[in-house]
């Protein structure tokens, strides 16, 4: 078995992977990393652990992290973008300003649906990832989270009020707080939807579109454009780096 996690901006999740099937799968706050958070999932016996996996887009999260593990003996820790890296040929200008959870999403993607493909992550901020029919990475697009979104209005417009991200009672609001609502919501579905489509005009129309990411499950209902909904994509992904390596790379095993 292997232990993977991925440490967002928001939580960290972590989870179990028996060979292929994800097995355990837990959540926590990433602020809570290093301030006494035992960051184990329970009910683990780390004598059936192969190794430990990290994807990380917070440095001092990840510098927490593995200091926990230190009381975790002969259990190898592998951190993406250092002594792994997703195996999919990257076309970006700058390869290596591209975050290493977008490339085990468009690897895990590509992998698990074929190519082209777009992968959505409905995260801290809203990513699409572009994936030729070759099953190389092309780039993307980033945008702001729903909950970044309202965030943002409730603290730069004086008059507006801080709400909690969750589905609208209705599309046209008529109150502030559904006003709020409805126009994230619904105003990033019909985004993702138009970007969707002028993606599929520059690299196929048989190109499937995955959602995935912390808010996949309140965005799917409202976003017509998705063809495959898979929250944990990016666990999958890290799960299935490492697989790869594991055979190309004999000090793996």
């Amino acid at each position: 078995m292997i232990l993977v996690y991925d440490i967002g901006n928001t939580n960290i999740t972590a989870g179990l992977f028996q060979g292929k099937r994800l097995v355990y799968k837990t959540k926590f706050p990433t602020a809570k990393v290093g301030n006494g958070l035992e960051p184990f999932p329970t009910r683990i016996a780390f004598s059936q652990i192969k190794a430990i996996i990290i994807c990380s887009v917070v440095p001092r999260a990840l510098t927490s992290l593995k200091a926990s593990f230190k009381t975790l003996k002969n259990i190898p820790v592998y951190c993406l973008g250092k002594n792994l890296t997703a195996p999919i040929k990257n076309l970006y200008a700058r390869p290596k300003q591209v975050g290493q959870d977008r490339l085990v999403n468009a690897y895990a993607a590509s992998r698990l649906y074929g190519a082209p493909l777009v992968v959505i992550d409905f995260g801290t901020a809203v990513t699409l990832d572009v994936i030729s029919k070759n099953q190389e990475y092309l780039g993307g697009m980033i945008l702001p989270g729903l909950e970044l979104s309202l965030d943002a209005l409730s603290t730069r417009a004086a008059l507006l009020p801080k709400v909690k991200l969750e589905r609208p009672k209705e599309f046209i609001g008529r109150d502030t707080k559904s006003s709020m609502l409805s126009g994230v919501v619904y105003g990033f579905a019909a985004l993702i939807d138009s970007l969707s489509q002028r993606i599929k005009k520059e690299i196929g129309d048989s190109a499937k579109v995955i959602g995935t990411g912390g808010n996949i499950n309140l965005m799917a209902k409202y976003c017509q454009s998705l063809d495959k909904i898979d929250p944990d994509l990016t666990l999958k992904g890290l799960n299935l780096v490492f697989r790869h390596y594991e055979e190309k790379r004999p000090e793996l095993n």
